[in-house]
């Protein structure tokens, strides 16, 4: 028997053959991926059709596989080798199964890290990004990634950003499009202003030290907020989609329904607009609580230096907990204004007051303060000791008759459902729903409160203050429009991005100083007018590339429409989950848009959504920030491509995070010379045709059938790649285990064929140079990513016998074998003629024989 070795890969233990045995007479060939893979690169990197997807008319079934696309930064590492060796083990899979696949791959090239790398090396950023993208897509072929080149996009080209401009100005006339002065998030180290999106913790997504300053500024938007509840609706069809994704784009949206209500400033003219989601306990509000940064706060700073400096504090209190991400968790302080606000209800004054939690940028900036009935008001009124009034009571039932509780809850009571009001004017004793609905409209027929919906979500800010962007279509003219800007003719586009550009990151954005680009003519009287000088957020050129594969060299249109619709939407899309309210928010917008302009006939961009898990090195996520990348080309130099990404599908399940073990890669290698040695070795006689007729082929057979049903069942539900893999590595050690049997002709050469055979189109999806060799090793037809994947053969697949656990009284006491298939009445008797069971039975009444079919049997004695 060949010798063996065990082997941990990934934390798995797995046997690695080390024979050089062979068949007699015969040397066994040694696995080198070093002379495999180059050979197979070179021939199919000459074969520009071998991943290109076929036309509409093909006949086959479409399938859509994408990841996302990467930044080029210069150099892959493992963590993106994980996320593409998912999407590329899918697609040929499916090409396998007999799908028309598209499987594209291109560049989100815009953004600030080329232009920073411009800033700090003196290359000018596109001459860095396309280095890096030359650098990128050799490491992508060097991995053996089957991606259709022909449909490439490359998104800082005029051929693609030309669309994002023309999209642009369809917006602009939809209404979509605006410009407006507001508080916008600063990052002063990007010196740009980033959507809210973009702000995590308080802090810059790019830079997680820096935190993000509020400014008044006047900047481009899209109005996202009118897709807002269709955005919200729709996450419920999106059942393929992973429900912490569905949740966080539900939080972010955020969507509150409730009233305004207008409090006006006792002795004044002012009025301060509270939303509240619970009107029904206004009769409770004993105070009103202002942002520092409130427009009544300020003016009443005017008025008060000593009151000044109080809110000034505040804002800085704010502005800390910012920075250390405590908003939620922040001490709670304010301060009275000295001022009051009426109650519009009951005509009531209340004091106004400024507090360090309410915030600027959300809501309005005000609320109405009720102690009895919310515990941040009750925690604040507790520690500056203000009124705390009951005005909601659960509900009793007192002889068939709705009414209040006597016995008073616990403050702060938030009951609703089950509750009524008290002390509340014409509405006590009403239900509290029912309340909110008749106050709101009181309001409104009041002319001092309307029902609103609100939501979390605010509209895109897509300007930005950089270089190295998309240029925004628009232009200032002040002699016909001085107040508003004007859209450039569509026959203008592309506005061309300057190439020759002296970066700085003072003075506003860089296009500023270039007159050449500044200077143009007014659209309207054909006199001097001056361009946008902002550029576009780069996650506009990512909301909608995926739709341009589809159609990547269409000049005359962002793509066709006929084929956007035979491909849409993705069937399955990959990446990371932290572009949840990002880039998959974002895209869901555009989509709808497209739609409501007749590009697209979907709602949605993809049907099924996957989020990989991280790869994890020295228990931190594998970054470049924190300098623990590892390089797949030193990982293929010394265990080549195929072993590479293999583990990375091996180590973990592809949803989990994965710590990155190089001695699981050699282990992996192992592995693969181990399939390397047996398929050379038997090749010739997995030539030969005939039928499987000898005794031992039954038991091969069947471990290879259990195992096509193992991995085809891993494709079509959860991905268990690992398992898959785990099972293929079963198979492997059951073929070693023959082979002294295949030597002596004691397995027929049909089920040798056969088992080889379908081993190596299982391996197809996760090793694909080695396959291709193997492959035409045993002298297979056609490139083996087209030949038909394996089919399960359910008869010789199942087990002649199972084993059937036996428990008396819940205890395990043996293990009987049965036929399978074997009725309740022959595996009761084959438990109770088990001699360890009878042992322990004697001399007990048998109570009950509890058979579970194909699991176990339990005996209860006593």
């Amino acid at each position: 028997m060949p010798e063996t070795r065990t082997s941990e890969i990934g934390g798995k233990t797995v046997n690695i053959d080390e024979s050089s045995s062979a068949a007699e007479g015969n040397q066994p060939q040694r696995y080198s991926p070093a002379e495999i893979e180059p050979k197979w690169q070179a021939r199919w990197d000459a074969d520009p059709s071998l991943y290109a997807a076929e036309g509409h008319d093909s006949g086959k079934p479409k399938y859509y596989c994408l990841e996302m696309l990467p930044y080029p930064s210069g150099a892959l590492h493992i963590g993106h080798v994980r996320n593409y060796a998912i999407g590329d083990a899918l697609a040929r899979h499916m090409w396998m199964r007999g799908y028309n696949v598209l499987h594209p791959m291109g560049w989100d090239a815009f953004g600030l890290p080329a232009e920073n790398a411009a800033l700090k090396n003196g290359v000018p950023p596109r001459e860095w990004t396309f280095a890096n993208i030359a650098a990128m897509k050799k490491q992508f072929q060097r991995l053996g990634m089957g991606f259709d080149w022909s449909t490439e996009v490359t998104t800082c080209l005029p051929d693609y950003y030309k669309w994002n401009q023309w999209f642009f100005l369809k917006m602009f006339e939809k209404g979509l499009a605006y410009r407006k002065k507001s508080k916008v998030n600063w990052c002063p180290d990007c010196q740009t202003v980033l959507a809210n999106e973009q702000v995590i913790g308080g802090r810059c997504w790019r830079h997680e030290d820096t935190v993000v300053e509020l400014r008044d500024l006047t900047q481009w938007f899209l109005r996202i907020t009118k897709y807002a509840d269709e955005l919200l609706d729709g996450l419920d069809k999106l059942e393929g989609w992973p429900e912490k994704v569905r949740t966080m784009q539900r939080n972010w949206i955020g969507r509150s329904e409730g009233a305004h209500v207008d409090f006006a400033v006792a002795d004044g003219d002012a009025k301060i607009t509270v939303f509240t989601t619970r009107v029904d306990t206004i009769f409770g509000a004993t105070s009103v609580q202002l942002a520092p940064e409130h427009a009544v706060s300020k003016a009443f700073a005017l008025e008060d230096d000593a009151l000044r400096v109080q809110i000034e504090e505040l804002l800085d209190q704010q502005q800390k907990a910012r920075e250390t991400d405590a908003l939620g968790a922040i001490e709670k302080h304010g301060v009275f204004t000295g001022r009051f606000a009426v109650n519009p209800f009951n005509g009531e004054r209340v004091p106004i007051w400024v507090a360090n939690y309410i915030l600027a940028d959300y809501g309005t900036g005000a609320i109405m303060s009720v102690p009895a009935h919310d515990e941040r008001d009750f925690e604040f009124a507790q520690k500056y000791g203000l009124a705390v009034r009951r005005v909601i009571a659960p509900v009793v039932d007192t002889k068939g008759a709705a009414g209040a509780d006597t016995n008073d809850p616990a403050l702060p009571y938030t009951g609703e459902d089950e509750a009524v009001l008290i002390d509340s004017g014409q509405w006590t004793g009403e239900n509290c729903l029912e309340a909110q609905e008749k106050m709101a409209a009181f309001a409104k027929t009041k002319g001092f409160g309307t029902p609103t919906v609100t939501y979390r979500l605010k509209d895109w800010g897509v300007s930005r203050q950089r270089y190295w962007g998309t240029p925004i279509p628009m232009v200032y003219c002040d002699k016909c429009s001085p107040d508003e800007p004007l859209p450039v003719a569509e026959n203008e586009l592309p506005i061309v991005l300057p190439e020759q550009v002296d970066i700085t990151q003072t003075n506003g954005s860089p296009l500023g100083r270039i007159a050449e680009f500044v200077n143009a003519k007014c659209p309207k009287c054909g006199g001097v007018a001056r361009r946008e000088t902002d550029t576009m957020d780069t996650f506009v050129d990512s909301s909608w590339y995926f739709y341009r594969y589809t159609d990547a060299k269409n000049s005359a249109a962002p793509f066709d429409s006929d084929k956007a619709n035979y491909w849409f939407p993705i069937d399955q899309y990959i990446g990371g989950v932290e572009h949840a309210i990002l880039h998959l928010i974002y895209s869901r917008f555009w989509t709808k848009v497209m739609r409501d302009l007749g590009l697209v006939k979907n709602d949605e961009p993809a049907e099924r959504l996957f989020t990989q898990g991280m790869v994890i090195k020295d228990g931190a996520k594998m970054s470049k920030s924190r300098g623990n990348v590892v390089s797949p080309d030193l990982m293929i130099e010394r265990y080549g491509s195929d072993a590479t990404r293999m583990y990375a599908l091996f180590a973990a399940p592809p949803d989990r995070d994965l710590e990155w073990q190089e001695e699981g890669v050699a282990g992996i290698s192992r592995f693969l010379g181990k399939v390397y040695r047996l398929t050379t070795k038997f090749s010739s006689v997995a030539r030969t045709n005939g039928a499987a007729t000898r005794p031992k082929d039954q038991a091969l057979l069947r471990r290879l059938h259990q195992t096509i049903a193992k991995v085809t069942q891993d494709f079509d539900g959860r991905w268990h790649f690992n398992t898959s893999i785990s099972s293929i590595m079963i198979l492997v050690n059951e073929i070693t285990a023959n082979e002294a049997a295949m030597d002596a002709g004691e397995i027929s050469p049909a089920a040798v064929s056969e088992v080889l055979r379908g081993l190596i189109l299982l391996l197809a999806p996760f090793a694909p140079f080695f396959v291709a060799e193997m492959w035409e090793e045993l002298g297979g037809e056609g490139v083996v990513f087209r030949t038909q994947w394996p089919v399960v053969n359910e008869e010789l697949a199942r087990e002649d016998e199972i084993e059937i656990p036996v428990q008396v009284n819940g205890k395990l006491v043996s293990v009987v074998k049965v036929p399978a298939g074997s009725d309740d009445a022959v595996v009761k008797a084959a438990a109770l003629a088990d001699p360890k069971v009878i042992a322990r039975i004697e001399g007990k009444t048998l109570v009950k024989v509890i058979v579970v079919p194909g699991k176990l049997v339990n005996l209860v004695v006593k």
